[in-house]
């Protein structure tokens, strides 16, 4: 049986990988580059310093492009797809360009139950971000996010690398934006 293509499939398939977002950087900065080499010496099977290695990459080009996965399968001697696999498995890896704060938030069924998807909600309309993009200035970016491991104490959102529950009524919601762009919280990358 012949089955018709949807209008959203091209003719031309496209690798995996090509999907992906194109960093502006084709390269790591020469301080990834030694933080991976230093680590692929530390580790005694060269594959378990893939996602050491893939947070250095993050680190230094905010996300973590194809070319950032090819750099690091080089540099620690190990076959581009088993990075590519672990970068791409793992939600922890952004694959595109997030905002200097990047705003996670739980609405797995605990935090839905505290108000998580309100929360969700007043962000997106205070920040005037949606989800899986990031505001004109580049400061915020948005996403909805299953569960944050905070399941006792939510709702909760994870800005950058920091967890914030229990206190995120609107009061709290709005002293965490200022903190942000007064700069009282670490922007993406600089942890």
């Amino acid at each position: 049986m012949d089955y018709p293509m949807s209008s959203n499939t091209s003719e031309k398939s496209l690798a995996p990988g090509e999907r992906l977002t194109k960093s502006e950087r084709a390269s790591l900065s020469e301080s990834a580059v030694a933080e991976i080499r230093s680590l692929s010496q530390r580790y005694p099977d060269k594959l378990s310093a893939t996602l050491p290695a893939l947070y250095a990459a993050q680190n230094d080009m905010g996300f973590v492009s194809l070319a950032a996965m090819q750099e690091v399968a080089r540099l620690l001697d190990i076959p581009q797809g088993h990075v590519y696999g672990v970068a791409t498995f793992y939600t922890m890896f952004r694959k595109s360009p997030v905002g200097r704060f990047h705003i996670e938030v739980c609405t797995n069924l605990c935090c839905a139950l505290k108000g998580g998807a309100g929360i969700f909600e007043r962000l997106r309309e205070r920040l005037g971000v949606q989800p899986g993009q990031v505001s004109s200035d580049g400061m915020w970016s948005l996403d909805e996010v299953e569960c944050l491991g905070s399941c006792g104490t939510g709702p909760c959102m994870q800005i950058n690398h920091d967890i914030y529950d229990e206190m995120l009524d609107d009061a709290g919601l709005d002293a965490v934006i200022e903190a942000c762009k007064n700069g009282r919280i670490a922007a993406w990358g600089t942890k």
